[in-house]
């Protein structure tokens, strides 16, 4: 194949169509990756690559292809854009100084989020650039918490479509509905049916925004490429009556269908989406209520590579905070006494109750795990016997988003003299207490996901294994160094993040050759190198 510049050299353009080049891509698109992205993860990699698309005006509608001011001059006098667009030329570096100082002149988070997500349907390349290089101060934008306000507001802010669909109305056909989807070649699917949103309850046909942002993490965070994530929303209804009797709810105006109803329904998908896109598809289930969640996953976790972020991610994501705990702190994870607050259906209203007994029970927990979804019921009292009890409690407040938190950053600080292990599952901003400044730990499930999912589809796992979730956990705590304990952290920084879900990639993909769920053979040499190697970047193409 060549590879050389004056051999990768293709005909220019013909017949209103321009041709994408880059003869430096060590990674390429094969067969069906119809836009030209990065998909080393195919079977049949191409180098170097070529694929035609759209010139002039429709070339600056294409979200996929569109540059805007970072089209060259010879590109605009070979793809008709001499006109459509002002004469500066700017380069991507620039676009993306210019699209951070926007989006900071907005106070209200979801006019961020409006904004990320106005930019990701203009240019899609630079939507993904800006969100790696600026991650830890974007993502709660695009991720939680603004997420959970996106989706309470979503029929008033949905403008084109971002995903797929489904309703009871389009029972029996559930196969044609995918197939209207014009990206073919999907390798990974993130699917909620709305009902338990955050900690904000049943959002029903409002809940796309989950699948939509955790997608976009997908590709920034573990660099699978836009083309191959697929959002699905499962409508069968909603039983909040707000959003029932809201004119501009976008979903069916039913009470949510249950039993036989919903599980014939939810068979057709799962059945639709194996025979649509083969075996290796991953089915990531998100936000399904409790009732649900676990059933889905037992029933179809023998028969389809399926993943549940709230059960499986929160735990491991949790598993690696501990980890890094007792590898700093000492000790191992089989002393610990762990407390729970949070069951699914639990009652809230306990926290009295725990302080006291906890305070007078030889129970006297070390790691407190907070999963409730009600915010503020780990007390002043809950946190003081927490410290009494340690002379570093571990201290885990879980829900989102933020308003959602047992407790916050500065109480778990400030009740325990500054000597509290804190992680929270929605961000909070470092805290000064004493001489010492905290940064809190983010027990962030997108610390986990992508990069589970990025070595699940470079290794063709054909199913989730325990271990992989396992592996995955201890990769991350394998990050953490003491430089970043010593701040108060038991992650390592979002910044590094592709890195971290590299390293993640590589033991989960390791695992699954081990295990014999691998079917992408021989094993690369290099797991590390080939998870990098495998993923998407934004950077821009050349237009010949």
């Amino acid at each position: 194949m060549a590879t050389d510049e004056s051999t990768a050299t293709l005909k220019e353009m013909r017949d209103g169509y321009a041709e994408v080049v880059d003869p430096k891509s060590g990674v390429s698109g094969g067969v069906q990756d119809v836009y030209g992205e990065d998909t080393a993860t195919e079977d049949q990699p191409v180098t170097p690559w070529s694929v035609s698309v759209a010139s002039g005006y429709s070339l600056l509608r294409d979200p996929h292809h569109n540059k805007g001011l970072a089209f060259s001059e010879k590109e605009r006098n070979s793809h008709y854009l001499r006109g459509l667009l002002p004469p500066t030329v700017i380069s991507q570096e620039l676009q993306v100084k210019k699209m951070l100082h926007n989006i900071r002149q907005y106070q209200v988070p979801l006019q961020k989020y409006m904004a990320m997500m106005d930019l990701q349907e203009r240019n899609q390349k630079l939507f993904y650039k800006l969100l790696i290089d600026n991650v830890e101060e974007l993502l709660p934008i695009v991720y939680t918490p603004t997420v959970g306000e996106a989706c309470q507001k979503y029929g008033s802010i949905y403008s084109r479509p971002q995903g797929v669909f489904i309703s009871l109305k389009d029972k029996g056909k559930v196969l044609e509905v995918l197939r209207n989807w014009p990206e073919k070649n999907i390798q990974v699917i993130v699917v909620t049916d709305g009902e338990r949103i955050l900690g904000l309850g049943d959002l029903g046909c409002h809940g796309m925004g989950i699948p939509v942002g955790k997608l976009s993490l997908y590709t920034a965070l573990g660099g699978i490429r836009p083309s191959a994530c697929l959002p699905v929303t499962i409508d069968v209804g909603t039983n909040n009556e707000k959003l029932l009797d809201d004119e501009f709810y976008i979903g069916l105006r039913q009470k949510r269908a249950i039993g036989q109803e919903y599980a014939e329904l939810l068979h057709e998908f799962m059945t639709a989406v194996k025979q649509n896109y083969g075996e290796r598809i991953l089915i990531q289930f998100e936000d399904f209520a409790n009732h649900n969640a676990f059933d889905l996953l037992e029933k179809y976790g023998t028969t389809h590579l399926v993943f549940n972020d709230d059960i499986q991610g929160t735990a491991s994501v949790v598993l690696a905070g501990l980890i890094s705990a007792m590898k700093f702190l000492g000790g191992s994870l089989a002393d610990q006494r762990f407390l729970f607050l949070g069951a699914g259906e639990a009652g809230t209203g306990i926290a009295e109750l725990i302080a006291l007994e906890i305070s007078k029970q030889a129970i006297k927990p070390t790691i407190l795990i907070g999963t409730s979804g009600q915010g503020r019921t780990f007390t002043k009292e809950v946190v003081e016997a927490m410290a009494s009890l340690n002379e570093k409690p571990i201290i885990f407040s879980l829900s989102n988003p933020t308003s959602q938190s047992e407790c916050t950053a500065e109480e778990a600080y400030t009740w325990s003299q500054g000597r509290a292990i804190f992680a929270s599952g929605s961000p909070f901003d470092p805290f000064e207490y004493g001489d010492n400044v905290f940064v809190p730990g983010q027990a962030n499930n997108a610390y986990i996901f992508p990069g589970l999912g990025l070595g699940l589809i470079m290794s063709g796992a054909i199913r989730v294994h325990d271990d992989m979730l396992l592996a995955a956990a201890e990769a991350l705590a394998g990050q953490v160094t003491q430089e970043n304990f010593d701040k108060g952290l038991l992650y390592p920084p979002f910044k590094n993040i592709r890195k971290i879900s590299a390293h993640i990639a590589a033991e989960v993909a390791a695992k699954a050759y081990e295990l014999g769920l691998a079917t992408r053979l021989p094993p690369p040499k290099d797991l590390v190198k080939y998870a990098e190697s495998c993923m998407y970047s934004p950077a821009y193409r050349t237009y010949r």
